[in-house]
């Protein structure tokens, strides 16, 4: 009877055992060793900015890609793979299956509907909804314990959206929400002032968009509170200078996409960071959208359950609890309106 021929990948295990002779009374690997695995949905340009990103920063032992459109899909894998020997050892995976996302410690949500040109913000939501139920049930059963971050916009509601479909706790569902816009914030004020970026310690908080907030009463410079220092130097500023510091904030995005058709850089490393604090359990403070109720006077009474972000302390769990940042009466209320407005277009969509 005629022997099969071996396949290409037995062969290759034969020459990877001949390249290399066994250590003698050698133990297999312990069976608790436990790999890390990213998994992230959508395999456009803010996609495949972060999962270059992750590589790049050696996050994640595993990398799975999942996206509706196979030929672009193993197209962005085949082109990741051939970088490998540029790149720590990450194994990288691609399927239209969210089986391939399967034991995920995060899963990432890049993945939304495009605004046609004359669409209802409300019509763009409920399309985004409806991909959303076919994408979140399937990534919470093949990855119950994992934590899903939201980056995919308008992610203030669909982080909502997405604790709704996934039935995890609200500590385990994340939205990227204004942790690029306050990085875009301290980049501003740090040109504004001539520092550097990572000596700014600022924050843009509450929605994702047009109602955010900016929190000027607690920006410090090298841990000096900036405002409190003009102050008692009585060095005069304008309120209008803020305002349009904020403003340039709100409007960075839209220039970029006016510009080149898209953003993907910012976003990827901003994204990167969330996956290196979640994964490392660094315990850093980003200003993510988080379940909001509770905190700095935003009431369910007043507003239902909303998702917006603040500055929360973040780890192996997901949201470890929300810092006690103090806010003017002005800022509280304008967060209180933020969460308001959220409302007010979630509350449109009847879920």
């Amino acid at each position: 009877m005629e022997t099969p021929p071996s396949s290409s990948m037995d062969l290759g295990l034969e020459i990877a055992h001949a390249f290399f002779k066994p250590i003698q009374q050698s133990s297999p690997p312990s069976s608790n060793k436990r790999h890390t695995k990213v998994s992230v949905v959508g395999a456009g340009n803010v996609g495949m900015a972060i999962a270059q990103t992750i590589l790049t920063q050696d996050l994640v032992d595993i990398l799975a890609l999942v996206d509706s459109k196979p030929d672009k899909l193993r197209g962005e894998m085949l082109d990741l793979q051939h970088a490998a020997a540029f790149l720590p050892r990450t194994r990288i995976l691609s399927s239209v299956d969210f089986s391939v996302t399967s034991d995920s410690d995060l899963c990432i949500v890049t993945a939304g509907a495009r605004q046609i040109p004359g669409e209802s913000r409300l019509n763009l939501l409920h399309r985004n909804l409806a991909l959303f139920k076919e994408i979140i049930p399937p990534l919470a059963r093949h990855s119950p314990d994992s934590v899903l971050l939201i980056v995919s916009n308008p992610v203030d509601v669909l982080t909502y959206i997405a604790w709704k479909l996934s039935g995890f706790p609200s500590n385990r569902v994340i939205g990227s929400g204004t942790n690029l816009d306050s990085s875009r914030f301290r980049f501003l004020i740090a040109d504004h002032l001539d520092v550097n970026a990572q000596d700014v310690q600022a924050y843009i908080v509450g929605e994702h968009g047009d109602s955010s907030v900016a929190l000027w009463s607690s920006i410090s410079v090298g841990g000096v509170p900036v405002l409190s220092f003009l102050e008692k130097q009585e060095i005069a500023y304008e309120k209008e200078t803020l305002e349009k510091i904020h403003k340039a904030v709100v409007g960075s995005a839209y220039e970029v996409i006016s510009l080149k058709g898209y953003t993907s850089w910012a976003i990827g490393y901003s994204v990167a960071s969330l996956a290196r604090t979640l994964l490392r359990d660094q315990r850093r403070i980003h200003p993510v959208s988080v379940l909001a109720n509770g905190f700095y006077g935003i009431e369910e009474s007043s507003c239902g359950k909303v998702f917006l972000s603040l500055p929360a302390q973040l780890g192996k769990g997901g949201v470890l609890g929300v810092t006690n940042v103090h806010l003017t009466d002005e800022e509280a209320q304008r967060l209180r309106d933020s969460a308001k407005a959220i409302w007010d277009v979630q509350n449109q969509l009847g879920i």
